[in-house]
């Protein structure tokens, strides 16, 4: 019973962010599969006809979620549970219980796997779990949220730096955001009627990307790139206020997905202008992380893991430019419901939250087991092909959604586009192999890293740290 246990809820210093860091590489593989199934079903869409759960309508929110909660989620809490002790200077507040917060979130994804492809679904965009996986998502960051504030509590540093502030705000932002889209208290819909429930679910929809997966990214972005270039921050001052820009700008750019439909005209001013506006946060914190690199991005780019951290960042100016952009109403008549909004998320999950993700990864997880990575060559080969697989869905789906928003704002009929939009399809399928031959590497290379004996082990770093967080 002992060894079960001590198995199960080890207390050894690292062993809850290797286990979340390990589980979010091994969903990866699995989100990514479900994606290229539905990209095939776009190209072939009779390719599985009887089988109900290959379906797109069952595909596409299996895919979402499972990258969502499967991968980003626990690369970012496997991040967290290793940096926030770091900066503090002291242990996590309980190891035992980080590694509860792995199987129990282990446990919802395989839950919402489960639900997901058999149709079993509230039938709202990025918010379709079940009510009672959307309690139990609550429960574990609760539980996220007392390992962070307590180890914050037995901090031996004075100083919060910027990363910790976000990841506890972050987990905060989750909560409230989570509880608040998924109507929790109308069990067990888990929705209001009408446009009320609309602008709920464009709240939530708009802001799992903005307060959800942005801050933990920042958080992490803000620990690798200063370590990696073994330079501190531009400004501590300016990565507070983008901190709080974040939250002041994010909140209400939701509903800039509903222009065309029926919602007070004020609430569409408002989301219009804070989508806007969104570009001070997000500049605020590019400033940051960006000119203390010059002339040592030779260091950024000699570690994979920040190379792939890096690239997140350029993916952020690229997803925050275009975000404001399509917010404008002379814009979103053109690109609403067409490819265009689908590539844009792809670069905001996988781009953005995605290329962070795998570089925190495949950056901490020496610094978490003591050991050198597997193989930094395999690690180089998945970046170029997780970027030139993103770069194919990008650049194909914007091209596509061009096509079809011209062609419909002009009076042509939905069916007669399709056809121009074939080749576009199979390039966004071709960029889905890259990606899961990039997923396989990343999968191999991480429980190589973990599991094998007599590993090299990683440089202590820890001087240097204390130089970067002073």
């Amino acid at each position: 019973m002992n060894r079960m246990v001590q198995f199960l809820l080890p207390d050894e210093p690292g062993s809850a962010s290797r286990r979340f860091l390990l589980t979010a590489a091994i969903w990866l593989l699995v989100g990514i599969l479900f994606g290229l199934l539905g990209a095939i079903a776009m190209v072939a869409p009779d390719a599985y006809p009887s089988v109900a759960q290959l379906s797109f309508g069952r595909l596409r929110p299996t895919h979402i979620n499972l990258v969502i909660f499967g991968f980003l989620m626990p690369a970012y809490f496997g991040g967290f549970l290793y940096v926030v002790p770091s900066v503090c200077r002291t242990t996590l507040y309980s190891e035992r219980l980080g590694n509860f917060a792995v199987w129990f979130w282990n446990v919802l994804v395989v839950g919402a796997l489960y639900t997901m492809a058999h149709g079993i679904t509230q039938g709202r965009e990025y918010a379709e779990l079940p009510w009672i996986i959307d309690v139990g998502i609550l429960a574990a960051v609760l539980v996220l949220l007392i390992l962070v504030f307590g180890t914050v509590a037995k901090r031996q540093e004075k100083l919060l730096f910027v990363s910790v502030w976000y990841v506890a705000g972050g987990l905060l932002w989750t909560f409230f955001v989570y509880a608040v889209g998924n109507v929790v208290w109308a069990p067990p819909a888990g929705s209001w009627t009408g446009m009320s429930d609309q602008i709920l679910m464009w709240f939530y929809g708009h802001n799992v990307v903005g307060l959800v997966v942005t801050p933990q990214a920042i958080a992490l972005a803000y620990y690798i790139i200063p370590r990696a270039t073994r330079t501190p921050l531009y400004s501590h001052t300016l990565s507070l206020f983008g901190f709080w820009a974040l939250i002041v700008m994010y909140t209400h750019t939701g509903t800039h997905h509903l222009l065309q439909a029926p919602v007070p005209q004020w609430l569409k001013v408002l989301s219009i202008v804070n989508s806007v506006a969104l570009l001070i946060p997000v500049f605020a914190f590019l400033t940051n992380v960006w000119l203390p690199i010059k002339g040592r991005l030779d260091r950024l780019l000699d570690n994979v893991g920040s190379k792939f951290v890096f690239t997140g960042t350029v993916w952020y100016l690229v997803t925050c430019l275009q975000g404001p952009f399509q917010s404008l109403p002379s814009v979103q008549k053109i690109t609403h419901f067409t490819q265009w909004v689908v590539a844009h998320a792809h670069i905001a999950l996988l781009g953005f939250g995605g290329f962070i993700a795998m570089g925190a990864i495949y950056f901490l997880l020496p610094l978490v087991t003591r050991r050198a990575l597997y193989s930094t060559r395999l690690a180089d080969i998945q970046f170029w092909l997780m970027l030139l697989g993103t770069l194919g869905i990008f650049l194909p789906l914007t091209f596509a959604g061009l096509i079809q928003g011209e062609a419909w704002f002009n009076g042509e009929d939905v069916y007669r586009v399709l056809p121009e939009l074939k080749i576009y399809l199979i390039a966004r399928g071709v960029a889905g192999v890259l990606m899961i031959c990039g997923a396989l590497i990343f999968v191999f290379n991480v429980l190589m890293s973990i599991l094998r004996r007599g590993a090299e082990p990683a440089p202590d770093a820890a001087a240097e740290q204390r130089e970067v967080t002073a």
